[in-house]
Formats: structure tokens, C-alpha cells, sequence
């Protein structure tokens, strides 16, 4: 199943606001068959506790920016792993090693990749 075009474009705009604060090896799962309250999965990593909340928050900055509803975020305080729920799409946002330590693509290995838009550096 395809996902809708409103999680397109919250992913869309997630990627790039990762990418603005540096984030690292974004990765999209398609999870709508999955999971009934969302439909994308986007996983990205940071090298810092500090870049974890950079990128969060610009998340969270964008999307308002294009006109969607402020997003939730859990786990701000330890800042090493921090779920933004933007509804259709989740990002997890994480530190290199809990990436690693969790590995989520690996646990979701059946879930269908979504491709994205990644800017070489």
C-alpha cells in the first residue's frame, strides 16, 4: 500500500529538516500495514545529544511552518533517542549508538523502504 500524500509530505518536509541540521542516514519505512496510527517510520542519526534536539526541534519547526499541527516529541530530556509523532509520519531521532544498539531497520526488516531524498555532502 501507498502512503498518502499527506505523509509524503511531512516526510518530505522531515528529511530536509534533518538534513538542515546534519542528520545522518535517513531511512523511511513504510509501516501503514503494519501499525494503524501511522504510516511512515523515518529514522535518522545524530553524533550528539545537542544535534539530536537540533534536528528535532527543526522537525517540529517546519512542519508548523507549512501549516501542520505542532508534532509531540518524547524523550527531550535524555536527548539521545527522541520520537517526533507528526501523526502519519514518526521520526526517531538518535544518537549513533542507540541506532546501532536498537536497530530498528532491522526490526522492521519487512516493512517496504520508502524512498527519499538524501543531498550528498
Amino acid at each position: 500500500m501507498a502512503i498518502s500524500a499527506q505523509a509524503r509530505e511531512i516526510l518530505d518536509i522531515a528529511v530536509a529538516a534533518s538534513e538542515a541540521k546534519l542528520g545522518i542516514n535517513p531511512v523511511a519505512l513504510e509501516v501503514t500495514d503494519r501499525m494503524p496510527f501511522t504510516d511512515v517510520f523515518l529514522v535518522v542519526s545524530a553524533e550528539s545529544p545537542r544535534q539530536v534536539n537540533a534536528i528535532a526541534n527543526e522537525i517540529v519547526d517546519e512542519l508548523i511552518k507549512h501549516g501542520h499541527k505542532r508534532a509531540k516529541m518524547e524523550g527531550k530530556d535524555e536527548a539521545s533517542w527522541i520520537l517526533v509523532d507528526c501523526r502519519d509520519v514518526i521520526v526517531h531521532v538518535m544518537l549513533d549508538e542507540k541506532r546501532e544498539f536498537y536497530a530498528l531497520e532491522r526490526l522492521w526488516a519487512d516493512a517496504p523502504e520508502v524512498p527519499i531524498e538524501v543531498t550528498p555532502r
